[in-house]
């Protein structure tokens, strides 16, 4: 069950009270009347076809219209089935009225013709022919002006009620928001005018005078109840999607606007919902794009879609290589679980000094990654930061075990310092941001050589001159690499030996 007995009878109430409430302004009209005319032996003429009609049908009707919502809240019909009937609600409701209200002012306005002897006792005899026309389509049209934004008020909260318990909006729209004013300003504002104009040329003396007094108080009484309801059926929706833009402009995707208008303003919530369900979902794919790619990598391909991200940029940049000695034989003798466990346990522990240094992360290679420094993101001492990055690791990695088995890992690093190309690479939708060129290709190589020399940090002759002398490096000479015809001066950088460098 969607809502309890209790509150599906609270709602039911209140929507039957706000289709019958036109009963109670209806008989302070004809108190208005008796007020002035006198004659309130009579009063039971006008009343009590409005108990009838008004209050007694009218609820009848209403509590019908109500039922397959009813159904609903009790589990016992789906939302697709009730959309329209909920929809359609204020206009259905206000429909009825402005029936009733033309057959009681039919009524009330041709006991003159028919029963002559107790109309005159009343007061309501003489009633021009003008005066009964004007009444008979000025009332209902109030009345029914009055019963619709009544009923969308509480629309509203009933529909905030589904929305909170299911979690269903509106997606129906039958009404027009520019009509639902002009209608209100038209009625509030012409309504009142025109039956005292009426009343201007259709009596004259003291019967004038009390007509006149008996339409401008109804008018000041009933306007400004409908004033209250015609402002929050209004107005109450852009309340609710203006808050709720406040909370996304202040970062919170997680929220929803409920629709509570069936107009142009309601589907605005509608669509107000959509995008961010789409933003929320943009936002997720971003997450989920960062665990497999740094984040900054992936702000940059998401913040590069819709431009000409495929033909590339260039830049000097600092690559850094890293692989874990002897890791074939380290996995020989682990189980796949513990493996991957110790593995995730010692990257962590290498992600955080490329990051703390202003590199970035573009793939995990097995038991290695590929870093840069200067692109895509700008790293003032890019060199430099990627030397200081892999003493870092070095002095991490060196210090503890990882995994649940405390597996020892040790890290060979190769870092040059160059020329590079960076855009996304690939085909269809398998696109991935990358850098290539001679530099890459070197700090890869560079990285295989520490097993040659028994290093754990080589770098190439420009990252040297990048340094300066802000680390200590020991010359190995120069070799030739594979990929390159021409051999290449590498260094080495101890971290023990960093202590005591100038």
């Amino acid at each position: 069950m969607i809502a309890s007995a209790e509150e599906i009878a609270r709602l039911r109430r209140r929507y039957l009270r706000m289709a019958v409430s036109i009963c109670a302004l209806d008989i302070g009209i004809s108190v208005i009347f008796r007020i002035v005319n006198g004659g309130w032996e009579g009063l039971w003429i006008s009343v009590v076809p409005s108990l009838v009609l008004l209050l007694g049908v009218n609820w009848l009707l209403a509590g019908r219209l109500f039922e397959p919502i009813r159904r609903f809240l009790k589990d016992e019909a789906k939302f697709e089935e009730i959309e329209r009937r909920l929809t359609q609600l204020p206009l259905l409701t206000a429909q009825w009225v402005a029936l009733f209200a033309v057959a009681l002012y039919a009524w009330r306005g041709s006991l003159s013709w028919w029963l002559p002897g107790p109309a005159i006792a009343i007061g309501l005899q003489g009633q021009t022919i003008a005066d009964f026309i004007a009444v008979c389509l000025l009332v209902p049209v109030y009345y029914f002006t009055y019963t619709y934004f009544v009923i969308s008020d509480c629309l509203a909260s009933l529909c905030t009620f589904i929305f909170e318990r299911t979690g269903r909006n509106l997606t129906l729209y039958f009404g027009r928001y520019a009509t639902k004013l002009i209608v209100a300003l038209l009625v509030v504002s012409i309504v009142p005018l025109a039956t005292i104009i009426v009343d201007l040329f259709s009596y004259t003396g003291e019967r004038q005078q009390a007509e006149i007094l008996v339409d401008a108080a109804s008018s000041v009484i009933g306007l400004a109840i409908s004033a209250y309801f015609v402002s929050r059926s209004l107005l109450r929706p852009i309340g609710v999607l203006s808050r709720a833009m406040t909370r996304v402009a202040e970062g919170d995707l997680e929220v929803r606007a409920a629709v509570t208008s069936n107009d142009e303003i309601g589907e605005l919530t509608g669509r107000f919902n959509a995008m961010i369900e789409g933003l929320r979902e943009r936002e997720q794919l971003r997450e989920t794009f960062g665990r497999y790619v740094d984040e900054s990598v992936a702000a940059t391909i998401l913040r590069r879609q819709g431009q000409d991200a495929r033909s590339g940029e260039t830049g000097e940049a600092t690559i850094l290589f890293s692989d874990i000695a002897g890791f074939t034989t380290i996995a020989e003798y682990l189980t796949p679980a513990e493996l991957v466990g110790a593995l995730n346990d010692y990257l962590a522990t290498v992600l955080a000094p490329i990051r703390e240094h202003g590199g970035v992360v573009h793939t995990f290679i097995g038991d290695g990654l590929f870093a840069s420094f200067n692109m895509p993101l700008t790293c003032e001492g890019h060199a430099t930061a990627a030397v200081r990055a892999a003493l870092d690791i070095q002095r991490a990695v060196g210090s503890r075990t990882f995994g649940d088995q405390g597996v020892a890992l040790a890290t060979r690093i190769g870092i040059s310092t160059g020329p590079v190309i960076g855009g996304d690479i690939g085909a269809g939708k398998r696109m991935n941001f990358t850098l290539l060129g001679d530099t890459v290709n070197l700090a890869a190589r560079l990285e295989e050589l520490n097993k040659q020399y028994g290093t754990r940090i080589l770098v190439s002759q420009s990252t040297r001159n990048a340094c300066g002398e802000t680390f200590r490096f020991d010359s190995l000479g120069s070799v030739t690499v594979r990929g390159r015809s021409e051999s290449v001066a590498i260094f080495s950088v101890d971290p023990k030996r960093q202590e005591t460098a100038p």
